[in-house]
């Protein structure tokens, strides 16, 4: 059964007469944006909070001049195409998407809706745009660009881990941005001089029998994370502590999971500067014309509860420049 979610927004100032919502309501509905959330609703409810916050605050309000259709793929590739051709089939205005695969499935299923990507690794390099500043065709959104940050991240690994040699580089091979950073990731470790070993998942089931496998062969794990990923964040959490062995991830949803510590963007900024997106589009704007834009805010997490279990001591010049400590 397909599972349908619905936020409810309160209050705001009507949206104006905006063309594509005129020529909506002129054919008897409101003009109707398309939810494609790669993970779960419990995992994704900040950021889609952030999103919904944000269109409130631009005068979308859900029932009065939008809709707003959810839907959940909870990790499954699978499923993502099978979502993206259902909007299809609803004709939405707009298409919402998050991570590289979930827009890669969207983009598959067409070419006409407009599609706005909240979170995607290197857009260019996985074919979803052109380019950042023309993206042509029907795709737009925000760029993480991990790949350029990766050696940054492996490098606050090791000043945590000062007796870091082994690393495990944990990822969906099956998502081809995470193949890309897998890619720098390992440059990365090279010039640092560290082992490394990469035990490929493509499904949840893949993870058990990953740690199982790096039992003994490594001494932290960088984790590339994507929506197989951060749907199971607390069983691979689980595991790496049970395992005894710090992780560090890209976002602070996993540290505050359990994970040891992240560097990078900071995703509920990019789901508020995704309803940017699609107000312009709802508004008449073509997304081909609309740059991709990178992140402006990046954030340095640590969970000091994590290392203590871990028996970690966190130099005190290292969580002075955190963002944030999670005790």
């Amino acid at each position: 059964m397909i599972r349908r979610e619905f936020i409810t927004l309160l209050g705001g100032a009507a949206a104006s007469a905006w063309p594509l919502a005129a020529r909506a309501q002129q054919a008897g509905k409101l003009p109707t944006i398309g939810f494609l959330g790669s993970s779960t609703l419990s995992a994704m409810s900040q950021w889609t909070a952030a999103f919904v916050q944000r269109l409130r605050e631009l005068g979308w309000v859900e029932g009065r001049n939008v809709a707003i259709e959810y839907r959940w793929a909870e990790g499954r590739a699978d499923r993502l195409s099978e979502i993206a051709a259902e909007f299809v089939r609803l004709k939405v205005d707009v298409i919402v998407t998050y991570a590289t695969t979930g827009t890669l499935a969207a983009k598959q299923a067409t070419s006409a809706i407009p599609i706005v990507f909240a979170i995607a690794g290197d857009p260019v390099g996985t074919g979803l745009v052109a380019s950042l500043a023309r993206p042509s065709g029907n795709v737009t959104g925000l760029s993480l660009q991990l790949t350029e940050v990766s050696g940054k991240r492996l490098e606050l690994l090791r000043e945590a881990v000062p007796d870091l040699r082994r690393l495990a580089i944990l990822g969906n091979v099956g998502n081809p941005f995470t193949v890309l950073e897998i890619d720098e990731v390992q440059a990365a470790a090279r010039t640092l001089g560290l082992e490394v070993h990469t035990p490929e998942i493509r499904r949840a089931q893949d993870i058990a029998p990953a740690f199982e496998a790096l039992r003994g062969r490594a001494d932290a794990i960088y984790v590339s994370t994507d929506p197989l990923v951060f749907t199971n964040l607390t069983r691979i959490n689980t595991l790496a502590l049970g395992s005894r062995l710090p992780t560090i991830y890209t976002s602070r949803d996993y540290v505050a999971a359990g994970g040891l510590m992240s560097y990078g963007p900071n995703y509920p900024d990019l789901w508020r500067r995704a309803a940017d997106y699609v107000d312009k589009i709802l508004r008449g704007a073509k997304p081909g014309d609309i740059p991709v834009e990178q992140p402006t805010k990046f954030d340095l997490i640590v969970n000091l509860t994590t290392a203590k279990t871990l028996g970690l001591t966190i130099p005190e010049s290292f969580l002075l420049r955190a963002d944030e400590v999670i005790e």
